[in-house]
């Protein structure tokens, strides 16, 4: 590098974003160095000049990563270049969450989402900007450094926006909400100098016993698509491109694939899913984003399917994902999804074999730390690995970060950072989500919105009352409003008393490894103070369900989080059962990651709304809902099944499926789509603009919907299709389309949906994708069970 480049890059890398640029603008470095640093050259070959320099020592570092061995480069939180010069002689490829202090003497360890944990925003983008001013002027190429964050529903770092968890942004059906709420996320990350997230998960869900399915959009294929799309939109921009614009950050679809459907709904188990329901099921919303996105990273699943884990599968992420999809960019590790290859699943003999298979998959860098890949410079200098494969993932790697404008600009900017995270437009969204993310369950009897003139005294109680949930991937937001303090801004004149009336597990520690259910005497205890309670008020506020413990991601042997119990746990029935004894109105806040299977809460409580992890601002948005202030009209992106006997549930089941059982119901507690609302809807059966259609052709349906009650609200209008007289057999529905819409009172809109030949297509018995000829039912209605349809032929 120029002795000019040096002196430019240490005056202005505190500076702006702009000031940077302008420093680092390719006007005389294409005359003067290496074709690499010319920002106006084709990135591959720049990426090839780069190549040609680098010894191998170099290109297995750009595939590696620092996560814990962040400790080898700093001194408290200080990054020293020194100490990063000895312990990485040939330059750093990518680090792991800047934001966290992992690696920090004593803090390795600390609680998951307590501020010990992460780095302030400033210290976040003071150690970025000492790293990537080490990485341009005290390596010997320069090449600076990929980082990585979370942004599950928000950027998991302190003091940034902590939006509705993924499963309640799904259950919105608002793509608009969900681009501006991941465009909102991408300002927050890359105004501290990161440029990759690990999100979107795409993956379908179809076992509630699972603990992360909290993190996932539902169990509908085109459902998950759509969101997919415009999370990535939102994150990268839209439409294909090849440089990132400012402000945005690139995506990585996860996990591929089959995750959300393991074994027993146990984490990482293998997922028992045949190619078929892969290609039906599993992949169309990784398809779908790869084909209109300019997606740049895809993550493996930790599963195994047929026998081979995902890591290591070159069908899966060789044939399908780069050959008949066309993906063009790098596939990054899930946390130890390369060395598992050896330690869990046993199909590689030693960590260097792991990384063997990994690259010859396709997997291009290894996260979090890169163990088996540092095998890898005695593996190709022993000739047990070509170098060529080290030679694809670095290229790949290396293809990314010029692709993220890092050689012209790696660097955060703290001012912008702290006039962008969790500003006040941000929080404004973050209310609005939440708003738009609550479902109403039932309300009998019209028990809600709560009248304010009449409610009397509110009795508040339950483990989840006094605290805002935020769900797993969270940090520590500027500020998080409780269910109790919501309700006492909404309505500052009402009487609300307060009690705690359980609790569910010993600690709120979300990083604890092991989890215990709370003393049960003690709980009983509190049951007998909150029936006290709330037989001095008149109307009873009980918000009840899961903890950031209770339901999560199992990680470890000794970190669970799946269940086979999937109702609410420990002492929360009897809870409602001695409530519910006092005869007064008993209204249900469900705070939870997964689906609310609770057949008990069902039938005692007069009213349930669906809150889900409503991120940051959902004291204030559930509070409105309950008094009235706004129409809930969110829908279930899930099936909600009646108990563990019934899984695997979903509605787009095949025919011969759900033929019944002895001594129980067949049915779900609550169907896919379902939702309610304080106002009431007339949908009209489907008009299709013909009777028949050509294989090429796309279906053209209107519907109109009428709002006919009292108060405005909001109505998610859903198509489905059902295909028969085909040659393999189909699911009884298959949602193709979807569009919330407002309606003032008495007012009606017409709806148009297109619903083209890629969505009719089947995969054959040949295993051909194909359109073929047929009866297609189209049904439209407010639910998958609440349907009005109509007959139209393809010819």
């Amino acid at each position: 590098m120029s002795v000019s480049r040096r002196s430019a890059l240490k005056l202005f890398a505190g500076g702006s974003l702009s000031a940077i640029a302008v420093t680092q603008a390719p006007i005389a470095l294409a005359q003067t160095g290496p074709l690499y640093w010319d920002a106006a050259a084709p990135i591959p070959a720049r990426v090839a000049d780069l190549m040609a320099r680098m010894t191998l020592e170099e290109k297995v570092a750009q595939i590696r990563t620092a996560w814990a061995a962040k400790g080898d480069m700093i001194d408290d939180l200080a990054f020293v270049p020194e100490r990063a010069s000895a312990a990485f002689p040939h330059g750093i490829g990518h680090v792991t969450r800047p934001s966290d202090k992992r690696g920090v003497p004593g803090i390795s360890g600390a609680a998951g989402g307590t501020a010990a944990r992460w780095r302030t925003p400033e210290q976040t983008v003071e150690f970025i900007n000492a790293l990537q001013r080490w990485a341009l002027e005290d390596t010997r190429l320069g090449i600076p450094v990929l980082l990585h964050e979370e942004s599950l529903h928000g950027y998991m770092a302190t003091e940034a926006t902590m939006f509705p968890q993924a499963i309640a942004l799904a259950g919105s059906f608002d793509l608009d909400l969900m681009r501006r709420v991941q465009s909102t996320t991408a300002r927050e990350v890359r105004s501290r100098g990161v440029p990759l997230v690990l999100s979107p998960v795409v993956d379908i869900v179809r076992d509630p016993r699972w603990g992360r399915i909290e993190e996932t959009w539902g169990e509908d294929p085109h459902l998950v698509g759509e969101m997919g799309v415009a999370a990535v939109e939102g994150l990268q921009g839209q439409g294909k491109f090849e440089k990132l614009a400012d402000g945005k950050v690139f995506a990585t679809l996860k996990h591929m694939t089959g995750h959300g459907q393991p074994e027993a709904g146990n984490n990482v188990a293998p997922a028992q899913i045949s190619e078929r329901d892969l290609r039906e099921n599993f992949f169309p919303p990784f398809r779908e984003i790869v084909r209109r996105t300019s997606i740049r990273s895809v993550m493996p699943s930790y599963n195994e399917i047929d026998g081979i884990p995902s890591h290591a599968n070159i069908w899966l992420l060789g044939e399908i994902l780069r050959g008949e999809w066309g993906f063009d960019g790098a596939i990054v590790s899930d946390y130890g999804g390369v060395h598992e290859l050896a330690t869990l699943h046993g199909v590689a003999d030693d960590l260097e074999d792991a990384a063997r298979q990994a690259l010859i998959a396709g997997v291009d860098s290894e996260l979090p730390e890169g163990m088996a890949f540092a095998t890898l410079v005695d593996a190709v200098n022993e000739g047990r690995v070509e170098q060529s494969l080290v030679d694809t993932a670095c290229a790949r790697m290396l293809t990314l970060k010029f692709r993220a404008g890092l050689f012209e600009n790696p660097y955060g900017d703290a001012a912008l950072s702290q006039r962008l995270t969790g500003n006040a437009e941000a929080r404004a969204l973050a209310l609005e989500a939440a708003r738009k993310g609550v479902c109403l369950l039932t309300n009998k009897g019209g028990a809600l919105p709560l009248d304010r003139a009449r409610v009397g005294r509110v009795a508040v109680i339950g483990p989840n009352h006094a605290i805002a949930r935020l769900g797993g991937y969270s940090s520590v937001p500027k500020q998080t409003i409780s269910l109790i303090e919501g309700l006492r801004q909404v309505a500052p004149e009402a009487d609300f008393v307060t009690a705690q009336g359980v609790f569910i597990t010993t600690s709120e520690d979300r990083s604890q490894d092991l989890v215990y259910l709370a003393d049960r005497e003690e709980n009983l205890r509190l049951i007998e103070e909150a029936v006290e309670v709330a037989s001095t008020a008149d109307t009873i506020i009980l918000a009840i369900g899961d903890t950031e413990q209770t339901s999560r991601e199992g990680f470890a042997t000794n970190h669970l989080g799946d269940r086979t119990d999937i109702d609410i746990v420990g002492e929360q029935n009897e809870l409602v059962d001695a409530l519910a004894e006092l005869g007064k109105p008993l209204i249900v806040a469900a705070y939870n990651g997964r689906p609310p299977s609770w057949p008990n809460v069902v039938e005692k409580a007069d009213a349930i709304l669906e809150c889900w992890y409503p991120g940051q601002e959902g004291g204030v948005a559930v509070a409105e809902a309950l008094l009235g202030d706004i129409n809930p009209g969110a829908k279930l992106p899930v099936t909600v099944v009646r108990n563990e006997g019934q899984i695997p549930y979903f509605y787009n089941h095949k025919p011969s499926a759900r033929r019944g059982y002895l001594f129980d119901n067949k049915g779900p507690l609550f169907p896919f789509g379902h939702g309610l609302s304080y106002t009431s809807f007339v949908i009209s059966p489907p008009r299709a603009s013909e009777a028949s259609y050509s294989l090429n052709e796309a279906i053209r349906v209107e519907v109109d919907v009428r709002n006919t009650g009292e108060r405005a609200g909001d109505e998610v209008v859903q198509l489905y299709i059902t295909r028969t007289d085909v040659s393999v057999t189909r699911p009884v529905l298959e949602l193709k389309g979807f569009e919330r819409v407002t309606l003032q009172p008495g007012e009606q809109r017409t709806l148009t949906f297109a619903i083209e030949p890629d969505q009719l297509t089947i995969w054959n018995r040949e295993m051909q994708e194909v359109n073929e000829p047929g009866p297609v039912k189209l049904s439209v209605g407010a639910s998958s069970a609440e349907l009005q349809a109509i007959d139209v032929q393809i010819v």
